[in-house]
């Protein structure tokens, strides 16, 4: 294991990122010993998933969030590989029946790929959206990703380009179906709404630069990239905040 260079002098060596996972998902494992949630008074909260991800990986913090009073909502993703348009369409259903039952916005917390959804829903929608938590966004720049994950994102855009079903093509990244929603990824954030961005120079998925949107607090945490739903410091950190 080698040390990662820092601004702020020497850092201890890190370990790898199944080993982190492992620590990161043990912080959560007992819901007797987890931190105290923020405080949810019947708030709606949507949860939106990364790429390649689906609900059931955010389940962990969906009942973190309900022990503080939050009404929790699924996003209805399975896989988190559909056309950006039709996923911003879908949650914005989700959105508007959340917040008709609540009477109210709601939070919504995306991990990765889940928090650039969110964005472009907060900017299309502020009516809809009281505060977003961004989980290792490449809001800046979705595709600013380690070799590794640009191989699947290329795989999933090539597969749905040739016709099958449910995925994303290369049109998404650059065509007419999903230009307004690239558009609101990137547009000037509403100052109604409340916005964490939380990210890591530990990232092993994500380029930590691309999740540092000037509209959010910034808040820096030493957690992997798939750990973020699941460490306990993130969810102290997110509950200092709400």
């Amino acid at each position: 294991m080698a040390a990662l260079p820092s601004p702020f002098g020497p850092v201890a060596a890190i370990p790898p990122p199944a080993v982190r996972l492992a620590r990161e998902w043990w912080s959560t494992r007992d819901e007797a010993t987890w931190p105290a949630p923020p405080r949810g008074d019947g708030r709606p909260a949507v949860l939106v998933p990364g790429f390649l991800a689906g609900d059931t990986s955010l389940r962990r913090m969906a009942g973190w969030l309900r022990a503080g009073g939050f009404t929790t909502r699924r996003a209805g993703v399975v896989w988190n590989v559909s056309c950006m348009e039709d996923l911003l369409t879908a949650l914005e259903r989700r959105l508007e029946a959340a917040g008709h039952d609540a009477g109210r916005p709601a939070l919504v917390v995306g991990q990765s790929r889940g928090g650039t959804l969110g964005r472009a829903l907060a900017v299309r929608r502020p009516d809809l959206v009281e505060s977003l938590v961004a989980l290792g966004s490449p809001v800046r720049d979705q595709l600013a990703v380690y070799p590794q994950v640009r191989l699947a994102v290329t795989a999933v855009g090539l597969l749905g380009t040739a016709g099958v079903p449910g995925l994303f093509t290369r049109a998404c990244r650059d065509g007419e179906c999903c230009a307004d929603a690239r558009e609101h990824v990137t547009g000037p954030f509403p100052p109604s709404v409340r916005y964490l961005a939380i990210w890591s120079r530990n990232d092993e998925v994500v380029r930590w630069q691309a999740c540092l949107d000037p509209a959010a607090e910034q808040v820096e945490v030493a957690t992997s990239h798939l750990g973020m739903g699941l460490d306990a410091a993130v969810w102290r950190a997110v509950a200092a905040r709400l």
